[in-house]
């Protein structure tokens, strides 16, 4: 039950009628073309009922009195640290209003709604996403939550703001994509370091080519202190939980997509979960990863360090080299016989280390919405990161270089909304044959809601000449 009260703050092949395979090799060529055409876009329209294609009328109406924008309302699922995050974001952005919040524990729902001068709380997240005033969701729920949480802000219509990750496994990932794909809803994935202004500052160096062309790209992450014991089981390992984000920073920076990724990894500080499986027991990890031009990515990673939260990106390019310092919360130095340096430690937490670029793509969704643009951070950008850290996993695993391509092939899709992982990667349905040539896979490409004549069927039989 919502309970309302009134605050004021303070890919690539068909087998068989009665389905789809969907097999991307080469990912990396175009992925957000291939991918996007055959896994999320391309044949989604052939499996929806008609009424998920219906436009969406845009909330952003000229009022006859004074010509202002009615704001666009939305709801937040998840009052814990993060969500208080975008809520107090969402709160500030212009054109944008939060109208209810939700949370397991409602007393949290309440807190937040009273700070915040929201006028509904519940406990239900499914209250949120079919609230009929709500055109716009932000998804602050454990990880596990978020992919039905997604593919239900899609069925109602409603635009989704999601934290990282999009799922827990590759293909409720896709699904989840396809599911706002087919119902013209955006979708924009929380990569939040994407956001912040040091490593914008170094993206902006590279693409103004002020240390020239690119040659190397590092990148490190060293939490203050090891998580427990509890939070490291089941949490999917070190590359798909803390090496996720620089992975995808190097993509960020590089300004392509990855090539092949070779990963390492060891025990060194909590040997308590050295008993856990695969990359769970690993607490420092490396990876390299190849790019497009011979540029090469470096990442190194840690579960703990002495002395705070160490979080710095270089680029060495062959007219310079850029580097980002960590971020203390002042700049006082002291000067002593012993000793020269920062008064204070580093951030030692992640919600004040990031806490501006937390706000940032809050603030970047809420244009999105009010100006009716693309995301910055989409879907597919959650997704390619998923399949880096998942590539980097197995590189460990069997020691060897790993392309993504590799972890994409696992993907079997029955229709775009029943997605599975196959067994082994070389394993297909009996008859299917991979295709080599992708380079027309971005003809299959059709528009969110656009009502083609032609059936997808018939479409790709004339792309391929059957």
């Amino acid at each position: 039950m919502i309970i309302a009260k009134t605050y004021f703050p303070c890919d690539h092949f068909l087998k068989s009628s009665c389905g789809h395979f969907y097999e991307i090799t080469h990912i990396m060529v175009k992925y957000n073309l291939a991918l996007v055409s055959f896994l999320v876009v391309g044949c989604a329209s052939a499996f929806t009922p008609p009424h998920h294609h219906v436009a969406r009328t845009s909330p952003l109406m000229m009022t006859t009195d004074t010509g202002a924008r009615d704001p666009i309302k939305v709801g937040v699922i998840g009052c814990g640290r993060i969500g208080i995050v975008h809520l107090g974001a969402i709160n500030k952005a212009p054109g944008v209003i939060p109208v209810v919040v939700s949370n397991p524990t409602i007393s949290k729902a309440e807190e937040a709604a009273k700070r915040f001068g929201v006028p509904k709380f519940t406990a239900d997240a499914m209250e949120v996403i079919s609230d009929p005033e709500v055109e716009a969701v932000w998804i602050c729920s454990p990880s596990q939550y978020h992919a039905d949480q997604i593919k239900a802000c899609a069925a109602n219509g409603k635009h989704v703001f999601c934290e990282k990750p999009i799922a827990t496994d590759l293909a409720e990932t896709v699904e989840a994509i396809n599911a706002c794909n087919e119902a013209g809803v955006k979708l924009m994935i929380g990569l939040q370091r994407r956001f912040d202004p040091n490593f914008l500052r170094v993206k902006k160096a590279i693409e103004d080519k002020e240390v020239g062309e690119t040659i190397i790209i590092k990148t490190c992450s060293r939490d203050p202190a090891p998580p427990p014991y509890e939070y490291v089981k089941g949490g999917g390992g070190i590359f798909n939980d803390m090496a996720v984000h620089d992975l995808d920073m190097t993509r960020f920076l590089a300004g392509s997509d990855p090539i092949e990724i070779l990963a390492v990894g060891s025990c060194h500080i909590d040997k308590s979960i050295q008993d856990l499986p695969g990359s769970e027991a690993y607490d420092t990890a490396s990876c390299i990863v190849r790019y497009p031009g011979g540029v090469n990515a470096m990442v190194d990673v840690c579960r703990q360090s002495s002395y705070g939260y160490d979080q710095r990106a270089e680029v060495l390019g062959t007219k310079g080299m850029i580097a980002t310092d960590n971020v203390y919360p002042n700049t006082a130095k002291i000067y002593k016989n012993d000793f020269t340096g920062n008064a204070d430690m580093p951030y030692d937490f992640f919600l004040s280390r990031y806490f501006e670029a937390y706000v940032t793509e809050t603030e970047a969704f809420c244009k999105s919405l009010v100006d009716d643009t693309p995301v910055p951070c989409t879907g597919i950008d959650g997704l390619v990161a998923l399949t880096m850290s998942l590539a980097a996993d197995k590189s460990a695993a069997e020691g060897r270089w790993v392309k993504p391509s590799e972890i994409i092939q696992q993907v079997y899709c029955e229709r775009p909304d029943s997605c599975s992982l196959l067994a082994q990667s070389d394993v297909f349905p009996e008859g299917f044959k991979p295709v080599e040539d992708i380079k027309d896979l971005n003809k299959l490409i059709i528009p969110i809601n656009d009502k083609k004549s032609e059936g997808f069927l018939d479409k790709f039989k004339s792309l391929v000449g059957l």
